[in-house]
């Protein structure tokens, strides 16, 4: 009997993805977790895994075609006869995106344009549509801006051979990109008791018996107990509006090998200590095993990082895409003081409300 695979919601602002590349053909024999495919949206890419086993029948959309969140992706059947439903060839036509490129809303921007005003050649509003509508109108820039600088072309000057990226460092690239191109850090530290930290998380670990200390796990629960009190701090900017998150889903980096990992707790805010803890240990130790489904690592929308297990006493990490606040968690320095950090985005929160958060979340307050 053949059963569908559907594209999974990998963010929750698109409803419609473009397939990057599909990883199986028709015959091939998948198991649970196999990843089938990989998409991206504007700012990240993501792969598909099979959700259930089955042979390969059909896989409906092309490559590069903008399909929607919940049409059929493939069929996967219990053998290589089973039928494939005629209905489903409807799912394989691409689905059309009114929303402007990147690029091209920068250009809209620049000029006063709304995305209404300009004819698409395409599936999608392009920058060189806008171009070509500003030439045949004879338009200029509303102010001077000039546009984001670009990476600079061809190859470098030493000899070398190119490698694709990997999912994951494509997704590394895209987050950096934001960060560089859409957000405006900034950042602000400051120090804190360790000691007094170090006796909550030993009294914790003694109460709870457990077996791995849990200070990062306290620091980062605390962390989503703040980011409940101040839902500023869990916002984003979408075009000229603030974009404040229903839920607080808390980012924790984790480094497997060379692949560093976001593993999100969705609603965090919502968990007992507990709980959380048990989530968070979970996840860990999938993003360990490289194990991850695609749904445990988007949707941040605030996020702790630590580099203490490497000694480092100071480090300023990378925005996650759509998000205002990444505390950073640093080893304490030869004094016994510890450091923690936070980059933010300017355009969401202030210095002030940044310094007080990392401040609030050094203080060991609304704890078990």
């Amino acid at each position: 009997m053949a059963r569908p695979l559907h594209t999974p919601r990998v963010n929750t602002n698109d409803d419609i993805v473009r397939l990057l590349r599909v990883l199986v053909k028709p015959g091939d024999a998948v198991d649970v977790g196999v990843i089938v495919a990989e998409v991206e949206t504007d700012k990240a890419s993501f792969t598909i895994e099979a959700d259930h086993p089955g042979v390969v029948l059909a896989i409906l959309p092309q490559i590069n075609d903008m399909i929607a969140v919940g049409s059929v992706l493939l069929w996967l059947g219990t053998s290589p006869d089973d039928a494939v439903p005629e209905a489903s060839t409807a799912s394989a036509q691409p689905v059309a995106d009114s929303r402007p490129t990147v690029k091209a809303a920068q250009l809209l921007e620049q000029y006063g344009l709304t995305s209404t005003e300009v004819p698409a050649s395409g599936a999608r509003l392009s920058a060189q549509d806008v171009e070509a509508h500003v030439r045949v109108k004879g338009l200029s820039p509303l102010a001077a801006a000039q546009p984001r600088p670009e990476w600079p072309g061809g190859r470098p000057a030493a000899s070398g051979t190119p490698h694709a990226l990997t999912p994951e460092e494509r997704g590394m690239l895209r987050t950096v990109l934001w960060h560089r191109q859409e957000a405006v850090p900034g950042y602000v530290e400051l120090q804190y008791d360790v000691a007094a930290w170090d006796r909550v998380a030993a009294d914790y670990q003694k109460r709870e018996r457990l077996l791995l200390n849990p200070l990062l796990a306290l620091m980062a629960y605390r962390l989503t107990q703040v980011a409940k009190e101040n839902p500023r701090l869990t916002s984003t900017i979408v075009g000229d509006q603030r974009f404040r998150y229903d839920a607080v889903n808390l980012g924790f980096t984790v480094q497997s090998e060379t692949t560093l990992y976001v593993a999100v707790v969705e609603n965090a805010a919502t968990l007992t200590c507990a709980e959380f803890i048990e989530r968070l240990t979970t996840l860990q130790r999938k993003a360990l095993a490289h194990q991850l489904r695609w749904h445990e690592t988007s949707g941040a929308t605030i996020t702790f990082s630590s580099m203490a297990r490497w000694n480092v006493t100071r480090h300023i990490p990378v925005l996650p895409p759509h998000t205002a606040l990444i505390v950073a968690h640093a080893a304490s320095s030869a004094d016994g003081r510890g450091t923690l950090g936070a980059t933010y985005d300017h355009r969401v929160l202030t210095g002030f409300e940044a310094i007080s958060a990392i401040s609030a979340v050094s203080r060991q307050e609304s704890l078990p």
